[in-house]
C-alpha cells in the first residue's frame, strides 16, 4: 500500500509488549488463600495470580510510559485495528479516535484488554509485520 501508516513505535517495543501481555493474560486475578493451604498444596499457583506489585505490570506499564504521545496513541490505534474497529484504510480516523480518547493513562487502559496481545498480532500482521523476525 503506498499511502501505509508510518508507526512511531518500533517493531521490537510492539514485541516485547506483546510477550509481556501475554504474560499479563497468563495470570488470574488474586484470590484470599485457604488459611491452611501451603504452595505445595496450591500447586504453586501463586505464580500465576496477578498482584499489585506484580513486575509484568510494571514492565508494560514502563514501556508504554516511556513513549512519546505519538508512540502511546498509534499502540491505542494498533489494538483497535487488531480488535476490528477500522481497517488499515481507516487509519486515520481510527488515529484521530485514539488522539481524542487519549489521557495519559495508556498503560492501565491497554492492560484491560484481556486479548491485548492477539490485537496487537493482528494489527501488525494487516501491516505485514510479524513479531517471528524480532529476537528476544
Amino acid at each position: 500500500m503506498a499511502d501505509e501508516p508510518n508507526l512511531s513505535i518500533p517493531l521490537e517495543t510492539i514485541c516485547f509488549i506483546i510477550g509481556k501481555a501475554r504474560e499479563f493474560d497468563a495470570k488470574d486475578e488474586v484470590s484470599e488463600p485457604d488459611p491452611g493451604s501451603n504452595p505445595s498444596d496450591d500447586d504453586m499457583r501463586a505464580v500465576l495470580e496477578d498482584h499489585e506489585d506484580d513486575p509484568v505490570t510494571a514492565e508494560i506499564t514502563a514501556v508504554v510510559e516511556d513513549l512519546s504521545e505519538d508512540g502511546q496513541i498509534d499502540l491505542v490505534t494498533l489494538a483497535w485495528l487488531g480488535r476490528g474497529d477500522g481497517s488499515l484504510d481507516e487509519w486515520g480516523a481510527l488515529r484521530g479516535e485514539a488522539v481524542n480518547a487519549y489521557n495519559g493513562r495508556t498503560a492501565e487502559y491497554l492492560l484491560g484488554m484481556p486479548l491485548l496481545a492477539d490485537y496487537l498480532e493482528e494489527a501488525l500482521s494487516q501491516f505485514g509485520l510479524s513479531c517471528a523476525s524480532v529476537q528476544d
